[in-house]
């Protein structure tokens, strides 16, 4: 005779299904989280790919980090959609300081930019002009913009 606890302990032998259904979450699972573990890998190597080949200054506060900032939200907003580039802004961005103004609005523009692209390639070079045309302070809200020469600190990786 079988003892109630063996029964509860072996119960997936009885129901084969659901063993299989518990593996096939498992492997959802694991798909999942090494897609999500290798996505921002990617951004983050596309972007820093184009920042360090840049010609930009300031790599804090300046155009470089206006750059970076913009390029990283349209290659999200571009593959993922503007609503991750507003989670994502709003977790990293929320201390109130000038620079955080500062990313907030790049990213909204890159965010922009990259909703608009039709392919892959034309984020850049939109992203590229966006910053070139942009200023420091600027006040329209469709201008990449970053702080006075004076506040940047030199750097490339931050």
């Amino acid at each position: 005779m079988l003892n109630p606890q063996t029964l509860r302990r072996n119960r997936h032998w009885l129901n084969p299904g659901r063993a299989m259904r518990r593996r096939k979450f498992l492997r959802g699972f694991c798909a999942l989280a090494a897609v999500l573990g290798v996505y921002p890998v990617g951004v983050l190597s596309f972007t820093w790919s184009h920042v360090s080949r840049s010609d930009f200054q300031g790599g804090r506060n300046g155009p470089l980090d206006a750059y970076r900032h913009a390029l990283a939200s349209a290659t999200v907003a571009h593959t993922l959609g503007e609503w991750a580039v507003r989670g994502v802004t709003t977790l990293s961005e929320s201390q109130g300081r000038d620079s955080n103004r500062m990313d907030i609005h790049n990213n909204r523009i890159g965010a922009k930019i990259g909703a608009r692209a039709g392919a892959f390639r034309e984020i850049e070079p939109a992203v590229r002009q966006a910053v070139l045309n942009g200023r420091v302070h600027a006040s329209d809200l469709d201008q990449i913009t970053w702080l006075p020469k004076d506040q940047w600190r030199d750097g490339r990786l931050w």
